[in-house]
């Protein structure tokens, strides 16, 4: 029997549970002893997926499905969530709204789903989240970044029912300025796409850069289309304007085809620091190779180097062998995203919205990107990744980070209420 005012819930939070030395693959912390009786939970328990499947973007989709095969796999052979068999669908996300919201509604309404995760657009969740209300199912994100799904769905307007496991637009915005201040580039321009990613990232680097190091000149701005093939005109405005330093948000096929362009123009011997937040996505590795120069400072959601620890590595290597490929970061989100539902429903004993959410809010588990914390007020993980220099290594057929440098969330994440400057980085200590 619990104490009288201590529930189950509280010992997971807390961090009393202790981590069970068995395969539970993401590494959620596990009872042991008094607290180790599982509740059996009426199954399956189901969780709707969706993501990119389609068009030049479906690589994304198949990583996103890599790990998070991986995942029902190991569960259901250790014996699922509280004794019931987890069932996971995919669905093709496109990049449409409606298709989404589709998709969700599916999910719900027509297979009966427990929980939704995945969604690459941040359109996409912005569209959703009114949604996610009325189905009153939790979704988790794992992938699309923008900062308005926390601070403005989650925070107030409500939506408790939304939670994001992977890192938002702080890491590529402000924690890159972070970066930038220690550079000696004092004129920064960027290329990056003409949506609001592209724009709401340059202006968090503008902001943060500007306070950390005053003096710092911003000095061009050149905006691609979605599907841009030919970048050839927005470096040369670059080029055209002097900056010591570029940032840019481009990602996917549009980054490697920018960066080849940008070696073809010489922008390289050019322009010393090159910061790319998206830089260190698999696809993007892989598709530039050794074309990939080196020292340009790059990061994501999950790099699979990092943490260099033994449950990391582990599945990696697990991952490698099971796919033969390294994961990318929505492989480790999408992976990790399903032990976190594990992790919540075996604490709530039961697939109940609510108590799956109280369950959520202020977990702390881990993960092969390392301790992630569920910020209560926003639902927003809390854990780091790293910016890191590219170089060469005879052991990948890509560039991997040299030098890292980790920019802990406490420091660069915005924080509730999410109003005035005192919201934003840098804090006072």
């Amino acid at each position: 029997m619990f104490k009288k005012g201590l529930t189950r819930r509280d010992f997971v939070k807390a961090g009393l549970l202790t981590a069970a030395a068995t395969g539970l693959g993401a590494g959620v912390l596990k009872p042991t002893g008094l607290w180790a009786a599982e509740a059996k939970i009426k199954g399956p328990v189901k969780v709707g997926y969706q993501a990119i499947l389609s068009g030049t973007l479906a690589g994304y989709g198949e990583f996103h499905k890599m790990g998070v095969d991986m995942a029902v796999e190991e569960i259901n052979a250790a014996g699922g969530i509280g004794g019931a068999k987890l069932e996971v669908e995919f669905r093709d996300s496109t990049l449409k709204n409606p298709e989404a919201i589709k998709n969700a509604r599916y999910f719900v309404d027509s297979w009966g789903a427990d929980f939704l995760a995945g969604v690459d657009s941040s359109g996409q969740a912005l569209a959703l989240a009114p949604v996610m209300a009325q189905l009153d199912k939790p979704l988790m994100v794992t992938h699309a970044a923008t900062e308005k799904l926390t601070e403005q769905e989650v925070f107030k307007n409500g939506v408790k029912q939304i939670f994001r496991i992977c890192t938002p637009t702080y890491q590529d915005g402000n924690a890159a300025a972070f970066v930038a201040k220690d550079l000696p580039a004092m004129k920064w321009a960027t290329i990056s796409p003409k949506y609001e990613y592209g724009y709401t990232c340059w202006g968090m680097f503008k902001d943060t850069l500007g306070k950390l190091k005053p003096g710092t000149e911003f000095v061009a701005e050149s905006w691609a289309p979605f599907g841009t093939t030919d970048f050839r005109a927005h470096i040369n405005t670059i080029m055209d304007a002097n900056p010591d330093g570029l940032y840019s948000v481009e990602w996917a096929g549009e980054l490697i085809t920018m960066m080849k362009q940008a070696d073809q123009a010489g922008l390289f011997k050019k322009i010393k620091h090159v910061m790319l937040p998206v830089g260190a996505a698999m696809d993007v590795l892989e598709g530039l190779g050794a074309e990939m120069p080196d020292n340009i400072w790059i990061s994501g959601r999950y790099f699979f180097l990092y943490p260099d620890n033994p449950k990391n590595n582990e599945w990696v290597a697990a991952f490698q062998k099971r796919w033969k490929h390294y994961p990318a970061y929505v492989s480790e989100t999408g992976y990790s995203s399903i032990y976190a539902f594990k992790a919540a429903v075996e604490a709530a004993g039961s697939k109940d919205t609510k108590a799956v959410i109280e369950a959520l809010e202020g977990m702390e588990f881990d993960s092969p990107a390392g301790k992630r914390v569920f910020r209560k007020e926003d639902h927003q993980a809390m854990y780091s990744v790293p910016w890191g220099l590219t170089k060469a290594d005879p052991k990948y057929p890509f560039k991997i980070m040299g030098k890292m440098v980790v920019i802990p969330p406490e420091e660069c994440f915005n924080r509730p209420p999410f109003e005035g400057a005192a919201s934003m980085p840098p804090f006072k200590s």
